[in-house]
């Protein structure tokens, strides 16, 4: 049987309440941080070798001993999960609140952070509804506010909403949201958080799942969870699996314990595809990800494995085109979704953004042309030269160079169907 961390108490009757946590044993991680030094709780985390599970996948522990020394430091989580097809953090903060604040407390106990953020997109209704209300049970019950527990820490913890842009899940532009700006990506250097952060104090940035894995890490200690899983993909990981298989979800296995083929095959997983059709291709880390075909089914779902076949596993989201999807339909609602949430601010990103979805959109309507083909990459290759992956960077974060990987994958993969758009003046398959 698999380990579940993250999701243990999901399914279990009024998991989102305190005394349910209480229960299966919630707050004793706390109690047991707050007996230890900070360092003490930061090296655990570091021996864990736990990635980042937001989609950058750097390491947890280190990225907090790259937090500026100043009187002034604050703890941000990152809470605006807006990736199509990307739900992991969603489950997590509607089913398992006092889990996320819990992981939250103990990273700002570790870092020395004086104030604690989490920032929740705003279309997540009753998850800032439960984790506002979790937040209140945990003041009342003494895990939040002055001299916790009585261990002469304190620290406060805000909720706040987001406005639904995409944008806002990029640290920096976060960081502007919260400020009561308008979500712009800083450029880095100098706008590294954890050195020039949130009103200007050095800060932390770390994902909702991040968080949610820190009280078991603690309870059970940094090997237990480096024991699980394989080389730098430790523990286990959240895979929000969609697009055309049997069962869509959320499913927490060990990292490199399963490859994609198994996941999305498994009966206890994906339990196949729908009509008993054939992979056609699979985006395996969020939609900013190339994509990778039926030959690369039995890769492990892990970090290092995934990228080097060229993608990567970045937010934890894994679609599944089947032989029956249209290749240009879906590159072209990909582009589409990257245009409209362009933040505007580069000129790459702001126009070329455009220009694809322009392009994409006559070729899917089947008033395309060959040389639209070209075109195509041209553009994708002014965005990110080279049109390589990891690609190029031209823009101050990662959007814009994420664009072109939709529209490269989807042309390498499938020239032929583009073309049948093209010569046919229209879609072969079914809308």
């Amino acid at each position: 049987m698999s380990t579940k961390i993250v999701t243990a108490r999901v399914g279990v009757p009024e998991s989102f309440l305190l005394s349910t946590y209480l229960g299966h044993g919630g707050y004793s991680a706390l109690r047991k941080a707050l007996s230890m030094t900070p360092e003490d709780v930061h090296a655990e985390v570091m021996a864990s070798g736990m990635l980042g599970r937001g989609g950058a996948g750097f390491e947890a522990g280190r990225k907090w001993s790259m937090l500026k020394q100043d009187p002034i430091r604050y703890l941000v989580v990152n809470g605006d999960e807006s990736e199509p097809s990307t739900f992991k953090d969603h489950l997590l903060v509607e089913n398992d609140p006092h889990q996320l604040i819990e992981g939250t407390l103990i990273t700002a106990y570790a870092i020395g952070a004086t104030r604690a953020f989490i920032y929740l997109r705003g279309e997540f209704a009753l998850g800032l509804e439960r984790v506002q209300t979790a937040i209140n049970e945990a003041y009342a019950y003494g895990a939040i506010g002055a001299n916790i527990f009585g261990s002469g820490f304190s620290i406060d913890l805000v909720l706040q909403p987001g406005a639904g842009a995409y944008i806002c899940g990029e640290e920096t532009a976060l960081i502007e949201s919260l400020e009561g700006k308008r979500g712009f990506p800083r450029i880095k250097p100098p706008y590294f958080p954890a050195v020039i952060g949130l009103y200007g104090a050095p800060t932390i940035v770390n994902n909702v799942e991040t968080m949610s894995n820190v009280p078991w890490i603690i309870t059970n200690g940094g090997k237990a969870f480096a024991a699980l899983g394989k080389g730098r993909s430790t523990g286990t990981r959240l895979f929000a699996l969609s697009g055309d298989v049997v069962k869509p979800g959320n499913y927490e296995l060990e990292m490199t314990s399963k490859t994609f083929r198994e996941l999305i095959y498994d009966p206890d997983l994906g339990g196949g595809l729908r009509d008993g059709r054939s992979v056609k291709a699979v985006i395996p880390g969020g939609v900013s990800a190339p994509w990778i075909g039926p030959d690369n089914l039995d890769l492990p779902l892990g970090q290092d494995e995934v990228a080097q076949a060229g993608s990567m596993l970045g937010s934890g989201s894994i679609i599944v085109l089947d032989d029956h999807s249209c290749a240009v339909r879906a590159v072209w609602r990909i582009t589409k979704f990257f245009s409209r949430e362009s933040c505007g601010q580069c000129t790459p990103c702001r126009e070329g953004s455009g220009w694809i979805e322009k392009i994409m959109h006559r070729i899917e309507l089947g008033s395309g042309t060959e040389s639209d083909l070209d075109l195509l990459l041209d553009v994708c290759d002014n965005i990110a030269p080279g049109l390589t992956w990891p690609p190029q960077q031209t823009t101050i974060c990662v959007l814009g160079p994420s664009i072109p990987s939709s529209v490269v994958s989807g042309i390498k993969m499938f020239r032929d169907e583009f073309m049948v758009h093209i010569k046919e003046e229209g879609c072969p398959f079914v809308h």
